[in-house]
């Protein structure tokens, strides 16, 4: 077994948290998986995963190496896919799902896009902000924001969606502009409930430690867009995915604040039934939005269409 399969076993195992589940899911036994992360710890003569019974976690070096393992199979297969791309002619149906907001915003402008590049090709476009059966319900490839779950999909890392501070001018002047994660408590916190701990907002300070901060407001919502109305009503601050707020920020209704504490980013992937045998269509989709979706794509949304927000 070569060295990039290695580390694509090592990142599952990762991800999983288990041996047992990576074995599972490469469909390999469990022997030959320790078999390797002990091939990778030995030719590195250190040790990346601590070991329990019930699960395994990355030591401090296994993190920093479990990054950059991430980003070598992405850069593979972001040139596998480029190959794939040029060569290959898609046509047919695309069944793909996607979230409400980001759907509606980001990817159908993309898919638009996409069409126009493959006219054989025929896109159906669900909505949801729930985990949707893709087999139950027969989608070729689903959209998802945040870090895969444990699962039998397959999946591909497109990009990063941040997340950004906001409250409008009038609501600082009249409270104040909190400048430290310390100040949060006594201002009103407009809090997303659509994710876990939705009371805690997670940062990094500026010098690097890692906090968590109990949040409370008059409002709660599981619609982003929501929020934002909130908070230029004058009603506190809130945190919200850069592409999200862009707009209000732009027109002066927000501000962004405590930019120098840095927010957890969310991973956008595109994952589909199975990991093996892969459509060409999904294939084809999944490198032409690894390409929309590089650098800093959400300082230029003027090449997504924004006019419904």
């Amino acid at each position: 077994m070569d060295r990039l399969t290695e580390l694509q076993i090592f990142i599952r195992v990762v991800e999983m948290g288990s041996f047992s589940k990576a074995a599972r899911e490469l469909q390999l036994t469990q022997p030959t998986i320790t078999k390797h992360i002990n091939s990778i710890e030995g030719r590195l003569n250190a040790r990346l995963l601590n070991r329990n019974p019930r699960a395994v976690s990355l030591t401090e070096i296994g993190a920093r190496y479990y990054e950059k393992c991430k980003d070598l199979v992405r850069f593979y297969d972001e040139a596998q896919n480029i190959v794939l791309g040029r060569h290959t002619h898609v046509e047919g149906q695309l069944r793909v799902g996607t979230s409400l907001t980001f759907g509606r915003r980001i990817i159908v402008p993309l898919l638009v896009k996409f069409m126009g590049m493959h006219p054989d090709l025929r896109v159906d476009v669900s909505h949801d902000d729930r985990y949707v059966d893709l087999v139950g319900i027969g989608l070729d490839a689903a959209i998802r924001l945040g870090s895969l779950a444990d699962s039998s999909l397959g999946g591909r890392y497109i990009g990063l969606n941040p997340w950004v501070m906001v409250a409008s001018p009038d609501y600082l002047a009249k409270h104040g502009e909190p400048k430290s994660h310390t100040e949060l408590s006594r201002h009103a916190c407009l809090v997303y409930s659509s994710v876990q701990e939705d009371n805690y907002w997670h940062m990094r300070t500026p010098t690097g430690d890692r906090v968590s901060i109990f949040v409370n407001g008059r409002l709660r919502s599981n619609n982003l867009s929501s929020l934002v109305t909130a908070a230029r009503a004058d009603l506190g601050v809130t945190i919200v995915p850069h592409y999200v707020a862009a707009g209000a920020i732009a027109g002066g209704h927000l501000r962004q604040i405590m930019a120098d504490h840095i927010l957890p980013d969310q991973e956008i992937h595109v994952v589909f039934p199975s990991p093996k045998l892969v459509p060409a269509k999904v294939t084809v989709l999944i490198q032409f939005l690894q390409e929309q979706f590089q650098n800093e794509w959400w300082l230029n949304l003027s090449s997504f269409d924004q006019t419904n927000q």
